[in-house]
């Protein structure tokens, strides 16, 4: 529902935002994201779930309803989630990432690893 660009994404995958130079850009000040996430137990199925999102260029969505082991299935999304209400490591990967849509996702490459398993991340939105 995001505006999509007809622009290739070459920045699909990167963990940091960029302008068109790909020289870094700051992001604005954000107390919540609204946050959509592939989780697997095992590193290689997070592997094998970024390798479709990246290779195969599936939807972020359907990758999250073939893959992930959370009870969140509805495409991955957590919703829009306050700072501090997240594990740490999730919680700087996600206000650390541009927002995206799942047909072009701006994702955490590699996996993001918590006590909960390994997070494949992409927001949506930020506030």
């Amino acid at each position: 529902m995001g505006k999509a660009k007809g622009s290739k994404a070459p920045a699909k995958g990167s963990k940091d935002a960029s302008d068109k130079a790909g020289k870094p850009t700051k992001l604005k000040a954000a107390t919540s994201v609204k946050v959509r996430h592939i989780l697997c137990e095992k590193h290689s199925r997070a592997m094998e779930a970024l390798q479709k999102i990246k290779v195969d260029n599936m939807r972020f969505d359907k990758v999250a309803e073939l893959y992930s082991e959370d009870k969140a299935k509805q495409g991955g999304s957590l919703g829009w989630m306050v700072r501090g209400s997240m594990v740490g490591p999730f919680q700087d990967a996600a206000f650390a990432l541009t927002p995206s849509t799942c047909d072009a996702p701006k994702l955490t490459d590699p996996p993001v690893k918590t006590v909960h398993g390994y997070h494949i991340i992409m927001v949506e939105d930020r506030k």
